[in-house]
């Protein structure tokens, strides 16, 4: 027999590739953190010795969910701005509230709340855009998730940065240092490029050309953005950004609630990836993503949170039924098109999709197990229907990263759920000032 470090059988295996299959008694060959078969299990059981067996016996086992758009540290906001008025980027009572906090405690406890939450919900690959990166990139690395960090651009000085110069020098000085790390990628990720100078958008242009990294970027996000890009360049945001030379395949646009019929032709001939975010889109009034369009044009289309929910399985539901409504058309995004956004599009839009997004021999062994066997999946006609339409976060038993058990029958194996909890909570307390260690003194 041939040895395996690890082989996991389960009631149905949906590989996402090819699109729409489901496997039944399937299982999945791990060897060195990568899928050696994909196979049934009876054969499985002939042909493979494995270090570690895991029976799934009720169980759908997918690729993790790829969140293409987060704010993991934003996690510490949840609920403190609730019903926000919202104009160019981030609702005015949370700007204020982190930008008096932010630090790299901050960051730290809330990107760790944030993969608590991600894991939990079969998430296994994150892209982040948030200020003191190497605090998150550390906190992946000790948690084990997969993540695609951005290297933030602002004029505006923070507690990361003095500027765009020092944002750069810090962001390209951190990924020179992690860009061999087989769990981390990075992103540049300017905020709010329409506010910025030309020059500076050339400047972020090239510099992903020579490192060739994507870009990161929330666009044709709100009425107020096209607005303002009207006023300053007397074009609309994606017009003004093509003249530059932004709109390519290493493009990331993420929200994109308000693209013409013409841009979004042009943004399928540029190969641009578009990261849609229903559930923050709905919250924040931003509009509706015109995704049914979006994907008869041949665009590229992944899911994202932003900064506080982290379950995918919910946006992956609420993207499917939005695209219904909105189109009025109840075949418009099938179960299967919405998982595929929700892993393998992921995956590509973060230029991974040959490493993850999908359970091919090759890939990196990221799974995550969803117990059916639950009164809101029964009876259970159609397990990727089911998923899709009726499955929680609650139901998200193991996860895996590389072939290592991040989350086994709903316990975390790599981070402290309470301590993480507790530190959280000190965030909270009214009346604290800048740090957790000033609200207990």
């Amino acid at each position: 027999m041939t040895p395996a470090d690890l082989v996991i059988h389960a009631r149905w295996v949906i590989p996402v590739e090819p699109e729409g299959a489901i496997l039944e008694q399937h299982a999945i060959v791990v060897r060195d953190g990568r899928i050696l078969a994909l196979l049934p299990s009876a054969e499985a059981r002939r042909q493979y010795h494995a270090h570690t067996g895991v029976e799934l016996p009720d169980h759908v086992l997918i690729p993790g969910f790829v969140n293409a758009h987060t704010h993991t540290a934003m996690s510490l906001l949840r609920g403190a701005a609730e019903d926000p008025s919202l104009t160019l980027s981030l609702p005015e009572p949370a700007w204020t509230t982190q930008s008096r906090w932010m630090s790299a405690e901050f960051a730290r406890d809330g990107s760790e709340l944030a993969m608590v939450r991600m894991l939990r919900s079969g998430t296994t690959c994150f892209n982040d855009m948030y200020f003191f990166p190497d605090v998150t990139a550390e906190a992946a690395q000790r948690c084990g998730l997969r993540a695609c960090l951005g290297m933030i651009v602002t004029e505006a000085p923070s507690a990361w940065a003095g500027g765009a110069r020092e944002y750069l020098a810090k962001g390209t000085a951190l990924r020179d240092r992690h860009k061999d790390e087989p769990l981390l990628s990075f992103a540049f990720a300017p905020i709010a490029p329409c506010t910025m100078a030309a020059s500076r958008l050339q400047e972020i242009r090239t510099l992903a050309d020579e490192l060739d990294v994507p870009v990161h970027a929330e666009l044709n996000a709100t009425a107020a953005e096209i607005q303002l890009s009207l006023q300053q360049h007397a074009q609309r945001p994606l017009a003004h950004l093509a003249a530059l030379g932004w709109l390519t395949s290493n493009l990331i646009a993420v929200y994109m609630t308000l693209p013409t019929d013409s841009e979004i032709a042009g943004l399928a001939r540029a190969g641009v990836q578009v990261v849609h975010c229903p559930e923050s889109s709905l919250r924040l009034a931003r509009g509706f993503c015109p995704l049914a369009k979006l994907l008869a044009a041949g665009v590229n289309v992944a899911l994202g949170t932003g900064g506080s929910a982290f379950d995918m399985l919910a946006e992956m539901r609420c993207g499917a039924l939005l695209a219904k409504a909105v189109v009025g058309d109840a075949a418009a995004v099938p179960p299967a098109s919405a998982l595929r956004m929700a892993t393998l599009n992921g995956a590509r839009a973060l230029g991974l999709d040959q490493a993850t997004g999908s359970l091919l021999p090759g890939k990196w062994a990221d799974l995550a197990a969803v117990d059916m066997n639950v009164p809101e999946c029964q009876p259970l006609y159609d397990p990727l229907s089911q998923l899709v339409y009726g499955a929680s976060r609650r139901q998200v038993s193991d996860v895996w990263v590389a072939g290592r058990q991040l989350l086994r029958a709903g316990a975390l194996t790599t981070l402290d759920q309470d301590a993480i909890l507790a530190r959280a909570a000190r965030w909270q307390e009214p009346g604290r000032s800048a740090t957790p260690e000033a609200a207990s003194a």
